[in-house]
């Protein structure tokens, strides 16, 4: 017969395996980058082009294996790519994105807040188009960004259609892994006053065709999550 600390002990396990695949329940993997081998350059699977004026873009990518963690690596040099990848999200129930990224470089003398120097280095955006899609449709980008302050947000001196977040600001935790968890139905809450409709598709880009300079991020997991 089992005793009382040995029934608790198992009742304690069982409730825990269901949170955790409670948990497992609630994300909503985007990309683990592992329908690719490491090594693989271009446009990853389930990606495609994404067009931006004047990009020329390049899609210097690879997928890469860096501190035990898959990834897509992303550099740039004097020109814009951008690759997106269709989403079935439900933000009602899963309203959190969380993903890993690694700032290696900035571009030089970028600031998104100038038209001159509007550059990046890799980003990411959440996408709502509607038409017609170069003038009304509506996406948010998280960035880190060399110059703009910390939970800055402003619109694209370039577009009308893209709103910048400022995740991180300056040099510290350049070089290293770092985890961020945003909650977009919130963040278009309150960029755009209202309640959010499921977005259609994520990108990931990476600027540097107006300062000619060069770049480079790599991206981790993406997900979405409940809160």
């Amino acid at each position: 017969m089992l005793s009382r600390r040995q029934v608790l002990a198992a009742a304690a396990g069982v409730l825990a395996g269901r949170g955790l695949a409670r948990a497992a329940d609630d994300r909503r993997v985007v990309e683990d980058w592992r329908k690719a081998p490491v090594g693989q350059q271009g446009i990853p699977p389930g990606w495609r082009a994404y067009e931006t004026p004047g990009g020329h873009p390049r899609y210097d990518f690879t997928i890469v294996e860096d501190g035990g963690r898959r990834a897509l690596r992303m550099r740039s040099e004097s020109e814009h790519s951008t690759i997106a990848h269709e989403l079935t999200v439900d933000l009602a129930a899963a309203p959190v994105l969380t993903w890993w990224w690694k700032i290696v470089s900035f571009p030089a003398g970028a600031d998104l807040r100038e038209r001159a120097t509007s550059d990046a280095t890799g980003h990411l955006f959440v996408i709502w188009p509607r038409f017609p899609e170069m003038l009304r449709s509506r996406l948010i980008g998280y960035v880190w960004e060399p110059k703009a302050p910390a939970d800055a947000v402003f619109t694209s001196k370039k577009t009308g259609t893209v709103t910048y977040v400022v995740l991180r600001s300056g040099r510290e935790g350049v070089g290293a892994w770092v985890q961020e968890r945003r909650d977009v139905a919130a963040d278009y809450q309150r960029i755009y006053g209202a309640v959010p409709p499921n977005p259609p598709a994520l990108a990931l880009s990476i600027d540097t065709n107006d300062t000619r300079a060069r770049a480079e991020s790599l991206f981790g997991p993406i997900a979405f999550q409940a809160r």
